[in-house]
């Protein structure tokens, strides 16, 4: 497993279907050693914090591996590392297999697995494209979020190492199934909540699935 590109990007300003939209899904690869802080990567910048960033979505993991499907679903699309807004494209960790809890290792900086990405419109501005969140939301290839447990230096190249697996047993991919899919799933909701790393925004909304069904 290792750390296939770095990735980070400032907030721009685009326009989409006539307003102007604020956003830092627009990133790029860097070379050389990154230091990572509690909320974010050098050089990087979250721009709307009420939704993204903050210690529980202060790096987004996203699996090179996806690449090849989204080139054959995007044909014609520039697809470069990064351009999903991923800090980290990593080579290895997939959703059904990291869990939430799972604790990883990258060059002197350790992170905590807390969620899937669940993505909002400017996925779509970034690709174009309107149907773009539900065709991301549909296939499953979410990636992920990480806190940073303790800071450090990454770099592209650097090895991935999972240092603690979490004895819930509850993945990435679960999480996302939950949301997209598989929502009468009792067993697993109750699991879920009972996950530490999984941020309490999600306990609530899967609460909320288990004893009030019609939510």
């Amino acid at each position: 497993m290792q750390l296939v590109s770095v990735n980070v990007g400032l907030p721009r300003e685009v326009t989409w279907h006539g307003r102007v939209v604020r956003t830092s899904i627009w990133k790029d690869p860097v070379e050389g050693l990154v230091h990572v802080s509690s909320l974010n990567l050098a050089g990087d910048q979250q721009s709307d914090l009420s939704v993204h960033g903050g210690p529980e979505k202060a790096v987004y993991a996203y699996p090179s591996e996806h690449y090849e499907y989204w080139r054959r679903e995007l044909p014609g699309t520039d697809l470069a590392w990064a351009a999903f807004g991923e800090n980290f494209t990593t080579e290895g960790l997939l959703e059904p297999d990291i869990r939430i809890g799972d604790r990883i290792r990258v060059g002197s900086a350790e992170f905590l697995v807390t969620q899937p990405r669940m993505p909002c419109f400017k996925l779509g501005v970034r690709f174009g494209r309107d149907d773009m969140v539900k065709r991301f939301l549909r296939s499953g290839r979410t990636g992920f979020y990480l806190a940073v447990v303790r800071e450090g230096e990454v770099a592209t190249g650097h090895s991935i190492e999972i240092v603690g697996r979490d004895a819930h047993g509850v993945t990435v991919a679960d999480i996302a199934s939950l949301y997209a899919r598989d929502r009468d799933n009792d067993d697993l909701l109750r699991r879920a909540v009972d996950v530490p790393a999984l941020p309490e925004g999600w306990k609530e909304y899967l609460r909320k699935r288990l004893f009030e069904p019609d939510v």
